[in-house]
């Protein structure tokens, strides 16, 4: 009789029975049944003796520009030779778009590029290439899904770039398992980790996602790979932003602008001024905000709609923004501003499909919500920046600076900040310091 084991396909937990709910996770009914798998060792490539830290050189990471110049910027300055970088996002959003553009950009600065799909054949892979108008001689598509022939393809083309879509589809015939089980995923991404170490070509990885909007399998996947990049943003919208989780190699702050259009995604040069390019004027609820990304400050605006309700629980919707910082100001503004919105249903929006989660824009919620409350708009030409405290204060916070300098780029001509922050005045631009909320209301609700 053939051993089994039990596989929980969220954090690759591992029970001899089956159990309701996983041990390692929390979740439930997410135990799936797997053939126990013979153990093998890998070759790593790379032992090596032990030597001092302080007798081991540093050389400068020969990066390889991909010429987009926003994924480039995720990455830190470009891809790292040797690396495996992971990509996840929704079906749709344009994960092998994206690859495929940076695959022929590659290609076209003289360094072989393969592509393997798993889920499309040659043909269908060319079709969205002719699309994209692609057309260079380096890059070289394979439609395969087993790892080994995968892998004598790769040796014998001896590539810069590899690009493997997706990683769910690939399936070691030496494991019993089927494509896209926990052990098949954690195997066969540890092949392409060795295979990338040791030959010094930086492999790329599209990766499903579950409903949740977690990369699917265990979490070890994301702890195999050196890079983590989501590919966010709603397909019913143009923009989409990527953002890097984890980043061997760089920062973990940067995100990436693209538009999504008929020839392919393109880079937006100003992100802040796409995402106020249809902000109305002089309508209650709208505010401005400035976030600040990494070392790119965005603007981006933020509406409120707050309307009264018969039934005696209101409602409180966010999007963009977390939610539980949308109750919590709420109440801020209940109990520090003297506004009744116990009686009134509250929804909070972040236009352009933006995600802000840094606490500098607790102070335009804020503004948003009381504007919407009563009924009167924001000064159009203002700003507003700051952390939002319990007690109604607005708190510092960090790289003002930089932040009034895309303030006034944008053609602002006020901005709102926290007391205790120091700045350098900026021509063209009347920063208005504010200590509490009810003071930043009553300078710009007209």
């Amino acid at each position: 009789m053939e051993k089994v084991k039990y596989v929980c396909q969220e954090c690759g937990y591992e029970a001899p029975k089956w159990l309701g709910r996983c041990p390692g996770c929390g979740g439930w009914n997410t135990f799936v049944e797997e053939p126990v798998e013979p153990r093998r060792k890998l070759p790593t490539g790379l032992s090596s003796a032990p030597v001092p830290i302080n007798s081991v050189s540093l050389l400068p990471e020969a990066r390889v520009s991909t010429g987009i110049g926003e994924f480039d910027r995720v990455l830190g300055g470009g891809i790292v030779p040797a690396s495996l970088i992971l990509l996840g996002g929704d079906p749709g959003i344009g994960k092998s778009t994206l690859l495929l553009q940076v695959a022929s950009k590659v290609a076209g600065m003289g360094h072989t590029v393969l592509y393997v799909s798993g889920e499309e054949s040659v043909r269908q892979t060319k079709i969205r290439a002719d699309r994209l108008g692609i057309k260079v001689q380096n890059l070289f598509l394979l439609s395969e899904t087993n790892l080994d022939e995968i892998r004598r393809h790769i040796e014998g083309l001896s590539p810069s770039l590899v690009v493997v879509d997706s990683i769910q589809t690939v399936y070691d015939p030496a494991l019993p398992s089927a494509p896209g089980s926990v052990g098949q995923v954690r195997e066969c991404a540890a092949s392409f980790l060795h295979l990338a170490k040791a030959k010094g070509i930086a492999i790329a990885l599209v990766g499903h996602v579950t409903k949740e909007g977690q990369i699917a399998g265990p979490r070890v996947l994301e702890h195999i790979v050196d890079t983590v990049l989501y590919f966010e943003g709603d397909r019913h919208q143009t923009y989409r932003i990527l953002r890097t989780t984890k980043n061997r190699f760089g920062s973990t702050n940067e995100i990436g602008v693209f538009e999504m259009s008929t020839e392919g995604l393109r880079e937006v040069q100003n992100p802040s001024a796409a995402f106020l390019s249809e902000r109305p004027t002089e309508v209650p609820g709208s505010a401005v905000i400035c976030a600040l990304e990494g070392t790119r400050p965005l603007l981006v605006e933020v509406q409120a709609l707050a309307i009264s309700t018969p039934f005696g629980m209101p409602r409180r919707t966010a999007s963009g923004v977390d939610y539980n910082r949308v109750i919590l100001l709420l109440a801020v503004l209940e109990k520090r501003a003297g506004l009744q919105l116990a009686t009134h249903d509250v929804y909070v929006n972040v236009a352009g499909g933006v995600r802000v989660s840094e606490p500098a824009a607790d102070l335009g919620v804020a503004v948003a919500v009381a504007s919407s409350l009563r009924d009167r708009p924001v000064d159009a030409r203002a700003v507003v920046i700051g952390e939002v405290g319990l007690g109604g204060e607005v708190r510092a916070v960090p790289q003002i600076q930089r932040r009034l300098t895309e303030v006034v780029k944008l053609g602002f001509q006020r901005c709102l900040i926290p007391r205790g922050n120091p700045y350098e005045p900026v021509a063209g631009l009347e920063v208005i310091p504010v200590a509490s909320v009810l003071e930043a209301l009553n300078l710009v609700l007209q």
